[in-house]
């Protein structure tokens, strides 16, 4: 016999880099999954590797990589984790929490039905995690033994997601696939759609396998078994384990029940009538037999002595009853041969329609097959059409012999032609000649914008929303002494500033209105001290520049003269740099001294100062009244000027003089 790395050439092989394989644990239809240790975190992992020969598969790599998003979307306890997923060359990997232990299934191999309580035990487990499951938006649809875990400390975990959300096609026929038809609800089989009830049809079924330790419907083939679900009802599991109570039978009837209306919503439904059937049975077994919650009870021995009858085909109707049965007699024995004549009679006029029956079973178990296996009943995977051109799109799902409609729609995502949906989704799992619609964007949607202008900012957000457009993220502020603060200035089309919509205008839904909104006018700081004006400025995100120093007899030293926006070419934003220009106080000039200078000479000193001074000087004075006139200019001195002389005074000052006359003619 080979060795282990001789027939799995995966043993001892680095799986991208980091999951070394140490050895197989199971091999199931789709995958094989191994025992391998993470070299990056240092644990144990379970890893799930897709087989080499449906690499290519589509479907399977799409329900492979399913499985992976399904159960890493939940956390808890009773969930197998998927810590990762990725693809080595041509082959596809999981890696999940490793949870040394057995199934399900191992245990009813081992050990036949279980207790009331043992089932109870681990049905709380199984529908706590398909809570979480059905709560996250989350229908398992393989649910089955094989994928509930018991690991060896005591954890009881739902795994194998691969089927969760979107089922692939279930064609096959044969041994591997009981598994998942014994478990499959009636609409699934005769609809192909699934739900959470569907799920709870498929909980239902292994309750009862556990109570009874047998499946409710058997076959030989598997349309015989999905024939059974379809149109039987389940019996109650005391019919075969009279020692199930009641409450067990109801609750295995409800969860069942062939109408999907008539089952519990979802798992969390269940789990709290369970928990109601728990807290009765456990107080019936305490008023009764005060049985073991964890023993296993095993089929009840026969006493052949006492129990074993004869069946009719064998012929003999004695029933054995013991030590004390008595031989019977001739005549007894003339009867049996007697009836043994007729019996063999009998049978031989029944063996025709018998075996016509066979062939009639068997023909329309054969046409079953084809119908459901390759014929028009087939159930087919929606293929992925989303973001695909329309005309491709159709002729995808034409190929997979689906009826396509189209349904024209609006998209703010989609450009024209695109297909934004499918209906049903993609995954879903539809006879052969169903009906999928698919949605085909029409692009934007025309839309009319209301006038914008001098609304609020909260009004015209308002406003923009009810027309199914969007508000940009950056909505500019600019300083304005014409709009009132936080109104509206203007509105124009994201990526063209030049489109002003803010009087209202045609536009398209889910485009983009970029808002300019007034932070009121720019502060007066003229007249304020220069340090007042710069945190009048700061305080409305204002920046202050140096402007011009100048001479203002009307503003006191130190203030602001005047403001101007350092662009003045542009509206004024926050942030924006205003100049200011600040007094040095009035210029002053200093008085000449021209005392003792004749008129004409100090006349022309002081007019033509630089404070351009106005002189105040007598009228008359000389003798006989003369006035210091240009004629007589040089006959006057000055003795005195007020303000004093080479004192700074400011423009325009008057000077007071006083002269004095001198007559030219005197010796």
């Amino acid at each position: 016999m080979p060795n282990a790395s001789q027939t799995d050439p995966l043993l001892g092989r680095l799986i991208d880099g980091r999951y070394q394989v140490r050895s197989r644990i199971a091999r199931g239809g789709m995958a094989t999954v191994y025992l391998a240790t993470d070299l990056r975190l240092e644990r144990r992992v379970a890893l799930k590797v897709m087989h080499s020969h449906l690499a290519d598969d589509t479907n399977f790599k799409t329900r492979f990589v399913q499985e992976a998003r399904s159960a890493a979307r939940l956390a808890h306890p009773n969930v197998v984790n998927v810590f990762d997923q990725g693809q080595d060359d041509d082959m596809a990997y999981l890696v999940m929490e490793y949870l040394p232990g057995i199934t399900l299934r191992d245990l009813l191999r081992d050990y036949g039905k279980l207790t009331p309580e043992q089932a109870i035990d681990i049905m709380e487990s199984v529908l706590s995690g398909l809570a979480a499951a059905h709560k996250a938006g989350i229908v398992h649809r393989d649910l089955k033994p094989e994928n509930v875990m018991l690991a060896d400390d005591g954890r009881i975990k739902l795994g194998d997601f691969g089927l969760a959300r979107a089922a692939t096609a279930a064609t096959g026929t044969g041994q591997a696939l009981l598994g998942t038809i014994a478990y499959l609800s009636p609409e699934l089989v005769t609809r192909g759609i699934a739900d959470t009830r569907s799920d709870i049809y498929a909980v239902g079924i292994m309750l009862y396998e556990m109570l009874t330790g047998e499946q409710p419907f058997q076959g030989e083939q598997p349309m015989q078994i999905a024939y059974q679900h379809a149109n039987d009802t389940v019996p109650r599991p005391s019919i075969k384990n009279p020692l199930v109570p009641p409450q067990l039978d109801e609750l295995v009837l409800w969860a069942t029940n062939r109408d999907p209306e008539k089952r519990p919503a979802d798992a969390r439904e269940l789990l709290e009538r369970l928990y109601e059937v728990e807290r009765a049975v456990h107080a019936g077994i305490g008023a009764d037999a005060g049985l073991d919650a964890t023993m296993v009870i095993a089929p009840a021995a026969s006493d052949a002595r006492d129990t074993t009858v004869i069946s009719p085909d064998a012929l003999l109707t004695t029933q054995l009853s013991g030590p004390a049965t008595q031989v019977r007699s001739e005549a007894t024995a003339t009867d049996a041969v007697s009836k043994l004549a007729t019996v063999s009679r009998n049978r031989r006029g029944r063996g025709w329609w018998l075996f016509a029956l066979v062939l009639l079973l068997a023909g329309a178990a054969a046409g079953t097959g084809w119908y459901f296996g390759s014929g028009p009943g087939a159930l087919v995977a929606v293929p992925a059409v989303v973001d695909q051109n329309a005309t491709q799109a159709v002729h995808k799902l034409k190929d997979a012999e689906f009826v396509v409609a189209k349904n024209p729609v609006y998209s703010c995502a989609a450009s024209e032609g695109t297909v934004t949906a499918s209906h049903p989704s993609a995954g879903t799992a539809l006879h052969k000649g169903a009906k999928v619609t698919i949605d085909v964007s029409r692009g934007h949607k025309p839309n009319r914008i209301p006038k914008l202008g001098g609304l609020s900012v909260s009004d015209a957000r308002a406003a923009i929303k009810k027309a199914k457009s969007l508000v940009g993220t950056t909505i500019d502020t600019q300083f304005n002494a014409q709009v009132p603060k936080d109104a509206v200035i203007s509105a124009t089309r994201a990526g063209d500033n030049n489109s002003d919509i803010t009087n209202g205008g045609t536009y398209a839904e889910c485009e983009t209105v970029n808002l300019v909104v007034s932070s009121g006018p720019v502060p007066d700081v003229t007249g304020l001290p220069l340090a007042e004006a710069q945190k009048k400025l700061a305080a409305v995100g204002l920046h202050d520049g140096q402007g011009q120093a100048r001479y203002d007899d009307t503003v006191p030293k130190g203030s602001v003269i005047a403001q101007t926006p350092a662009d003045p070419s542009g509206p004024v934003r926050p942030g924006d740099t205003i100049l200011l220009d600040v007094s040095e106080g009035p210029q002053l000039f200093a008085v000449p001294d021209v005392v003792g200078e004749t008129w004409d000479k100090a006349k022309k000193e002081l007019q033509s100062a630089d404070g351009q001074f106005t002189l105040d000087y007598p009228k008359s004075g000389g003798p006989f009244g003369l006035v210091p006139t240009d004629s007589y200019a040089s006959s006057f001195t000055v003795t005195k000027i007020t303000p004093g002389a080479n004192t700074k005074q400011r423009k325009g000052t008057k000077i007071k003089v006083e002269l004095e006359f001198h007559d030219p003619d005197a010796g």
